[in-house]
């Protein structure tokens, strides 16, 4: 089964420094059928304009992982962390028992545009975390990456959850597939480009539900990019 949520449905918000828009509910952004899917809970996509951010804010319980496509992006945290997430890179923290961080645009002119992704923890009250890596980016070439998995023997960042996420670069024409087992559920974002899968086709910002859904293939109808979340199968 797929279910889509198309582009325009998604919650928008316009702060003059910031606008993004929400995949699920999130700030002042509420739809009661749109609270997550399993235990993914949020994706915002936020373009932030030279000068503009976050300012700092507590968070707690929930795996946060910001992917920067352009730009980049100045973090600084509790545990003392300070980096520049730049384009290409993946940031994975942990909030934990409790965290406070920011997030500025790390260009007084040029805007940085990522996508912030919580998934909820497979328990309370871990320790903070933080990590930063820069995967290849061959290595989504055609085919997909695991950027995010809470499996060991995966590459990328690790979470403490049974999830993975994942990312593919596929050119017109181009194909991939990834099997989904009957105990697990999928949910796809369209980050640019359009793709054709389970008779639906998808353009950018689109996005689909995922559920017995076996062998998951997409065909790009142009070149595009995708993020996709491998997560436990959950039953009503």
């Amino acid at each position: 089964m797929i279910q889509v949520r198309r582009a325009a449905c998604r919650g928008h918000a316009e702060h003059g420094w910031l606008t993004s828009h929400h995949t699920f509910s999130f700030a002042d952004y509420y739809d009661p059928e749109q609270q997550g899917f399993g235990d993914l809970r949020v994706i915002n996509e936020d373009v932030i304009r030279g000068g503009g951010g976050f300012a700092a804010h507590p968070h707690r319980d929930m795996e946060i992982v910001t992917y920067v496509l352009a730009g980049a992006l100045r973090h600084e945290d509790s545990m003392g962390n300070g980096s520049v997430i730049k384009a290409g890179d993946v940031q994975r923290m942990s909030a934990g028992t409790g965290v406070v961080h920011s997030e500025h645009n790390a260009s007084r002119d040029a805007p940085v545009h990522l996508f912030q992704m919580w998934v909820h923890p497979d328990r309370r009250a871990y320790a903070p975390e933080y990590e930063q890596f820069t995967p290849p980016a061959g290595g989504r070439r055609g085919r997909f990456q695991v950027l995010v998995s809470g499996h060991p023997a995966d590459t990328g960042l690790h979470w403490h959850q049974d999830a993975r996420l994942l990312t593919a670069d596929l050119a017109r024409g181009e194909s991939a597939s990834l099997p989904i087992k009957a105990d697990r559920m999928a949910y796809l974002h369209v980050i640019r480009g359009g793709l054709t899968t389970g008779g639906e086709t998808l353009e950018t910002g689109d996005g689909a539900r995922l559920v017995d859904a076996g062998e998951i293939a997409f065909v790009a109808d142009v070149d595009s990019a995708v993020l996709l979340f491998d997560l436990r199968r959950q039953h009503p």
